[in-house]
């Protein structure tokens, strides 16, 4: 991703060898330069936790320096790429704080997002880290609508929604099958109202027809058929209602 930079460090090294050399109190073991390549050396051979630890010393020894930004971002990415997602976070979290302007900003939200996304675990467990992947890839897509990587989070978004949505009809699921009526309820009107665009969304309205029909307020039950029918017209969910109009509208099961 930024192999180019190393390039136009190295005619950098004179200079740093130079400045090192006229200072008895400056005790440096390598150039920048010669961490960078040891580091992308180490990266290209898939030695990713070796190559973080030399991109986080290329900037641990030059924290001033023009390209200690650089060295943080592919330090996150090749922890990311480690799977060391926790390292990724810390390091994304100290770019963030000391570079906040920086040009790859949009690129350190994204990857910061993808750490959480990595993390997130099958519909029947808890959510975890789907709260904090969807802030990461929103705001990505709030700040920096142009950018490269807006598109793919865009996707993330959506992925994410449909993913807390399931976990939420699971959840409703459980709870009609123990007749807790009021959880399932409040659980399946949050897909309803937070969730409008996710494939859970027609499966929810259906639901809840059979929840109110369940607990005797037929009013209630076709209030939410009615609003499957007008907005899901074709779908499978709205075909199963109307082969049971009178379960659904008459208040009886």
């Amino acid at each position: 991703m930024h192999t180019k930079k190393f390039f136009a460090i190295i005619g950098m090294a004179a200079a740093l060898g130079a400045c090192a050399g006229t200072d008895d109190n400056v005790m440096i073991e390598r150039s920048l330069p010669e961490i960078y390549k040891s580091a992308y050396d180490e990266f290209n051979d898939e030695n990713y936790d070796t190559a973080a630890t030399e991109f986080l010393q290329a900037e641990t020894q030059y924290p001033a320096g023009e390209w200690a930004a650089d060295a943080l971002v592919m330090a996150a990415y090749s922890q990311y790429m480690d799977d060391d997602f926790a390292g990724a976070i810390m390091t994304i979290d100290r770019f963030m704080r000391f570079h906040p302007g920086h040009r790859d900003v949009p690129y350190m939200l994204y990857l910061r997002g993808m750490c959480y996304y990595r993390q997130v675990s099958d519909v029947r467990r808890e959510p975890g880290m789907s709260a904090y992947a969807l802030q990461q890839f929103q705001q990505l897509v709030d700040r920096f609508p142009k950018s490269q990587y807006t598109e793919n989070a865009k996707n993330k978004i959506n992925i994410l929604k449909n993913y807390v949505a399931g976990k939420a009809m699971y959840s409703a699921r459980n709870d009609m099958a123990r007749k807790n009526w009021p959880s399932a309820i409040s659980r399946l009107q949050a897909v309803v109202q937070t969730a409008q665009e996710t494939v859970m969304t027609p499966e929810a309205l259906y639901r809840l027809t059979e929840c109110y029909t369940a607990i005797g307020l037929p009013e209630q039950a076709y209030g939410y058929a009615e609003m499957l029918r007008l907005n899901f017209p074709d779908n499978e969910w709205t075909k199963k209602l109307d082969k049971r109009p009178s379960d659904f509208e008459s208040g009886t099961k």
